[in-house]
């Protein structure tokens, strides 16, 4: 039988940039409506695996009701997504073996790459799985020319040859000697991109949950670098690039470049 898996979706209501985020309409669907079926669609492809969004606010809870979907109200001083997903196992009365934290506002997340880290952890034996995607050269210009004016924007990936991360960082790594003559060589550059979902064994989430935040996390504001300075091991699944590149909604123009996304790529929601 398969590992039992449980996809969480932390959904505060207290943005500090975009205040009740998870409830705010995009192309005629609330954010959490749309990442909250895309949970389910990558339940229902892994198999043997629950769904549940933690909310600080009685409001999402209620809207997630209503939309068919499980809620559990957690504390408001929790800082952060994987320590709500840690909380909202803790409520569990069957404890998972794996857990996903799928970020509420990463609505463009598919419901293969989902399901794919939870395959991952059932065969593997990394404590963590994670996305990422090799940058064509075009894609890599338009990153290095996004750094320039948001330096913290975008994350990109080290990984050794069983796939297995080496490095995460801020900054586009690795430097590239030689460049043009890679450029004429392949159409892929050596860099790949992290997208900034997680899967965890249930022991290494609790080890997270309790553990300080270590140097490098808080220098590059990464919190899987926790996992790497403490040598534990964080498997990356390659996907293919995202066609909706925005990344997460932090703002009121993420909001309209949401919608215009989906009205220029079609809406994943009627997929």
């Amino acid at each position: 039988m398969t590992d039992e898996a449980l996809i969480v979706v932390p959904a505060r209501y207290g943005s500090t940039r975009l205040l009740g985020k998870p409830l705010i309409p995009i192309a005629g669907r609330t954010l959490l409506e749309r990442v909250a079926k895309n949970a389910r669609m990558a339940a229902d492809v892994a198999g043997n695996c629950a769904v549940v969004v933690a909310t600080d606010d009685d409001r999402i809870a209620d809207h997630v009701r209503k939309l068919g979907h499980a809620a559990i109200m957690t504390s408001l001083n929790i800082d952060s997504g994987s320590s709500r997903a840690w909380a909202a196992v803790l409520a569990q009365h069957k404890i998972p073996q794996i857990i996903v934290n799928l970020q509420g506002d990463a609505l463009f997340v598919e419901p293969t790459t989902v399901a794919g880290l939870i395959e991952n952890l059932r065969q593997g034996k990394a404590d963590v799985a994670t996305a990422v995607y090799r940058l064509d050269w075009k894609r890599l210009d338009r990153l290095r020319a996004h750094k320039q004016t948001t330096p913290f924007s975008g994350t990109t990936c080290l990984r050794g040859e069983n796939g297995d991360a080496l490095w995460f960082s801020k900054t586009i790594i690795p430097s590239i000697r030689d460049e043009q003559n890679l450029r004429a060589a392949s159409d892929l550059s050596p860099v790949w991109q992290h997208i900034g979902l997680y899967g965890y064994r249930y022991d290494a989430l609790a080890w997270f949950a309790t553990t300080p935040q270590s140097q490098y996390e808080k220098l590059e504001g990464l919190e899987q670098l926790r996992f790497l300075e403490a040598g534990r091991a964080i498997s990356t699944v390659q996907v293919d690039p995202p066609t909706h590149a925005l990344s997460g909604i932090d703002t009121a123009e993420d909001l309209a470049l949401a919608e215009e996304a989906i009205a220029r790529l079609g809406d994943p929601f009627s997929a």
